[in-house]
């Protein structure tokens, strides 16, 4: 039940979102970049600067955010950010195990994890953030006009 309401409560959120569908996705597209990096207590710092910087709804970048990394899905992303830089940084090993999923938690096993973590999530964030865009504009414009008289 406290998922269920915790959903509820984010929809009733983004259902107040105010601004054209295309600059809502975008929000959202930005939020989901950064949520699917694993970059965790900072989260909401770097939706801040990039919503600043490229003059974006900082409000849907975080719903985006909260809703694409969570604890459900953040061992996930984890391990499949870890494998790919790793396969493509042409690292061997395994992840090692984490006691927690914070970016303290990952720094404290130094470059072995880290760089793997950042490669795989630089190029896997894009892969969620595009079509994330495309399905919040859908989504926005229907509820926009929905709503229309």
């Amino acid at each position: 039940m406290f998922i269920q309401e915790k959903l509820k409560d984010w929809y009733r959120r983004c259902l107040s979102l105010r601004g054209e569908p295309r600059a809502l996705a975008l929000g959202f597209a930005l939020g989901i970049f950064v949520g699917v990096t694993p970059t965790i207590p900072c989260h909401t710092a770097i939706i801040i600067a990039l919503g600043i910087l490229f003059r974006q709804n900082i409000t849907a970048a975080y719903l985006a955010s909260w809703l694409i990394s969570n604890p459900l899905t953040i061992p996930f992303f984890y391990v499949a950010e870890y494998e790919l830089g790793r396969y493509l940084l042409g690292m061997p090993g395994t992840m090692p195990a984490l006691d927690s999923y914070t970016l303290d938690a990952v720094l404290s096993l130094g470059g072995e994890i880290l760089l793997p973590l950042l490669a795989g999530g630089l190029l896997l964030a894009p892969l969620f953030a595009v079509p994330g865009f495309f399905l919040a504009r859908y989504l926005f414009t229907r509820i926009g006009s929905d709503q229309r008289p």
